[in-house]
């Protein structure tokens, strides 16, 4: 076992986050608690952790790709992922398997190279193509049965800020975090 910020990891597992190029992200459940606040003239709302942001932010300029898979359209998404400069966001994608092979393929990455981050059905799909399977901590249990690493954190409440921080702790990355938080 390795001992992380957060709690200890299985060696392989933990050595394995030194060679991840790409973190793959659902965002609802993951940057978002899962919730949806509609107002009643249809506005859409979502809460965003800033340590998560700020995690976000510190991967990118560590070189580490990040990318949003998510089945629902939102301009709220778009712009807060923007803010984190994730170059990657792919909407309205029902098909998250499909939609990170051809990312894959466009960043000549394999399996080993990416992590990718769920927590309901529709995220096994980019499973499919990770070695690491991460699940928050409150994700559905079929998720978490698929996961091979679920946060201590749950999602929106700073898991992605969690996963970010212990990649960059494997690539000798985490004393190097500086910047404003988003």
């Amino acid at each position: 076992m390795k001992d992380t910020l957060y709690a200890p990891l299985p060696l392989s597992l933990y050595n394995q986050l030194a060679q991840i190029k790409l973190l793959v992200c659902d965002v609802d459940g993951v940057f978002s608690d899962g919730r949806i606040y509609l107002g009643n003239n249809s506005e859409e709302l979502k809460a965003f952790h800033t340590r998560d942001g700020y995690g976000v932010k510190a991967l990118v300029s560590h070189g580490v790709e990040v990318a949003v898979i998510t089945g629902r359209r939102s301009k709220i998404v778009e712009d807060r992922m923007k803010a984190l400069n994730v170059a990657h966001i792919i909407q309205g994608e029902e098909n998250k398997q499909q939609a990170l092979s051809a990312l894959m393929a466009t960043l000549s990455l394999t399996s080993a190279q990416v992590a990718a981050v769920g927590d309901d059905m529709p995220d096994t799909g980019i499973f499919r193509h990770a070695d690491i399977k991460i699940a928050v901590n409150d994700a559905h249990p079929m998720v978490i049965h698929q996961a091979n690493w679920v946060t201590q954190t749950r999602g929106g409440f700073g898991a992605v800020r969690e996963i970010s921080d212990t990649l960059l702790q494997a690539q000798g990355n985490l004393g190097g975090i500086q910047g404003a938080s988003v």
